[in-house]
């Protein structure tokens, strides 16, 4: 893993090539499957599939989103994620209650134990990617923390080119 930085990447982000673009993405889902795996060898509690994890991470910021919506947010399909609550629900992480208005509507929220699991999975990432950023140099630390931002506008631009199509 180390020194898998391609030479064209650096050469290549001002003419917004292909290449580029796809490296970026790469180094994105590399720092997200090793982050992943870091917390999974430090972590002790067993750690949940990844579209359980992100159902958890999507209920947790929007509580009382319904079923669709979160089938609509993931991108699955509603009866993917309709199984994926019937597992959380099980291990006692997810809530699933009937809409007011609605009662065939099912609103999802954290339960107390999904907040607290939610909580300590967080803090302990942030704790190994802390730890892992003091040993960067501060020119890399400043550029990541730069790049921050524009990475947010990125993800906002490819979701609305998304629903655009």
């Amino acid at each position: 893993m180390r020194g898998v930085t391609p030479a064209y990447i650096v050469s290549s982000v001002n003419d917004l090539s292909v290449a580029a673009a796809g490296d970026l993405l790469d180094a994105i889902s590399l720092v997200r499957r090793t982050a992943r795996r870091a917390v999974r060898l430090a972590w002790r509690q067993e750690p949940l599939p990844p579209a359980q994890s992100e159902l958890l991470r999507l209920a947790a910021a929007r509580p009382g989103i319904t079923v669709a919506d979160a089938a609509q947010e993931l991108r699955l399909a509603p009866n993917t994620v309709s199984t994926l609550v019937g597992k959380l629900t099980t291990a006692g992480l997810l809530r699933r209650s009937r809409g007011a208005a609605d009662g065939r509507t099912a609103l999802l929220s954290l339960t107390g134990r999904g907040l607290a699991r939610q909580a300590e999975y967080r803090d302990l990432r942030a704790e190994l990617a802390r730890q892992a950023l003091t040993k960067l140099s501060t020119a890399d630390q400043r550029a990541l923390a730069a790049a921050v931002p524009a990475l947010l506008r990125l993800a906002e631009g490819m979701d609305a080119g998304e629903r655009a199509a």
